[in-house]
């Protein structure tokens, strides 16, 4: 395979928070605004799996949000997603997940592997002094774990002016504060099953958003910025054009792709996108990729579509489909929601239930234990699962992968097969490869 080097002097700084709900992707937003109030182009990224917050990013910038999660893709990939945000913007914005240190794979160890300054959000709407005993409780912890973590910089989130900013400021001494977040209405993004609403279905204000970036102070942040300690790394775009055509699912049932995914297969193969709530055709192609998203919420449209009998005669015809997640759900033979049974596709011996809370959450391992459209037998991949969904396989359905880490379908085994039609819980990154086999081997 042809290499090609990518320079990695795109400064960036992760935002991470001293846990979950503290305001991470306000605080993300307000500072890309900031730094684009200040004549920069800023591309946004987030540490780990998640859909929903890139949405938040890509809706308010207009540029992709890529995954930075080296459970997913490992070191090499890792750096490959950052160095290509530099097609984007100037400076890279970070959003952590969950706590700063918090899970194995951690904000702190996507920081360390980049070698990038972290600026630590703290909820501030209780406190002053205390906001930066916090911070600096939070830098010095980095000395007892296995990652060099640089805590630099503190943004003080749902924080009033006055009194109260200065409380906080003045007591900062090893930390550079770097702003505060107010307490604006317009700045909150409701919650739903799977996490915040997309980005596209509640955009935060951008008068709040404008108002809130007036409040950080643009000059520390970028002085804070530094490019990641790798000088180069091989391009994901090295790999051959495959001149292979993929027909993918892409409307509200069919969302989460990664833009790493969207990058990996527009630069190795022809990508038609179509939608199957809407009924439309699949386009000519020699595989079909269904991302996940939210099948649920268009079930009864799902299964009036004709586009689901279409993908029945594909697969018949051996037609290479890959469905994750979602995907998997509407290949199945029925969807359970709130409003009743649902027939899909027919194709794969599963019937899917949605549930209350969350049936699969976490890094997925799995190791092939047939060839499949993703990886030949007895290799394994990663990737992760997030559903509130539970899966009823037929006695007689033949799995695909069996779990090295994760629950999958049934605690032990994940992905089903039927004639060239695959279907997962688990959401792989096209750092694991999975996009490569596929159109290698379709």
């Amino acid at each position: 395979m042809p290499t090609e080097s990518v320079p990695s002097d795109l400064p960036g700084v992760v935002v991470a928070g001293t846990s979950s709900g503290v305001g991470k992707t306000i605080a993300t937003l307000a500072v890309c605004r900031a730094l684009e109030r200040a004549g920069k182009t800023p591309v946004a990224a987030k540490a780990g799996p998640d859909f929903i917050d890139p949405s938040h990013h890509a809706a308010a910038l207009g540029r992709p949000s890529r995954t930075l999660d080296p459970w997913l893709s490992g070191d090499r990939g890792l750096r490959q997603a950052y160095a290509r945000g530099a097609d984007d913007g100037d400076v890279c914005v970070v959003e952590g997940m969950m706590g700063l240190y918090d899970g194995d794979v951690s904000t702190a160890a996507v920081a360390s592997a980049l070698d990038l300054p972290v600026i630590l959000v703290v909820d501030a709407s209780g406190g002053m002094e205390s906001v930066a005993a916090t911070g600096l409780g939070f830098q010095r912890y980095a000395a007892h774990v296995d990652h060099d973590v640089d805590v630099v910089g503190l943004l003080a989130s749902r924080a009033h002016s006055g009194r109260h900013e200065r409380g906080i400021r003045n007591a900062i001494a090893e930390l550079r504060y770097v702003g505060r977040i107010p307490p604006l209405d317009g700045l909150e993004i409701p919650d739903r099953h799977l996490g915040l609403h997309a980005g596209d279905e509640a955009p935060v204000s951008d008068d709040a958003l404008d108002a809130a970036a007036r409040q950080i102070e643009t000059e520390r942040l970028l002085d804070i910025a530094r490019p990641p300690a790798f000088d180069t790394t091989p391009s994901l775009r090295a790999a051959d054009e495959t001149g292979v055509r993929v027909a993918v699912a892409t409307d509200d049932a069919f969302r989460f792709m990664y833009p790493s995914t969207a990058d990996r297969l527009r630069d190795r193969a022809v990508v038609e996108q179509f939608s199957p709530v809407a009924g439309d055709p699949v386009p000519e192609c020699d595989a079909v990729y269904l991302p996940g998203g939210y099948p649920e919420r268009h079930a009864a449209a799902l299964a009036a579509s004709p586009t689901l009998d279409e993908l029945g005669d594909l697969a018949a015809r051996d037609v290479p489909i890959f469905g994750e997640c979602g995907g998997m759900m509407i290949l199945g033979e029925s969807l359970a929601t709130e409003e009743g049974d649902h027939e899909m596709a027919g194709i794969l011996p599963v019937q899917t239930r949605m549930t209350d809370a969350p049936a699969g959450l976490d890094h997925v391992g799995v190791r092939a234990t047939r060839d499949t459209l993703v990886a030949p037998v007895g290799e394994t991949r990663r990737g992760h699962e997030f559903h509130y969904s539970s899966a009823a396989p037929a006695s007689d359905a033949r799995y695909a992968f069996e779990m090295v880490r994760g629950a999958g379908i049934d605690g032990a085994n994940d992905g089903l097969v039927e004639y060239r039609t695959l279907g997962t819980y688990t959401h792989f990154h096209p750092g694991s490869g999975v996009f490569d086999y596929l159109l290698e081997t379709v």
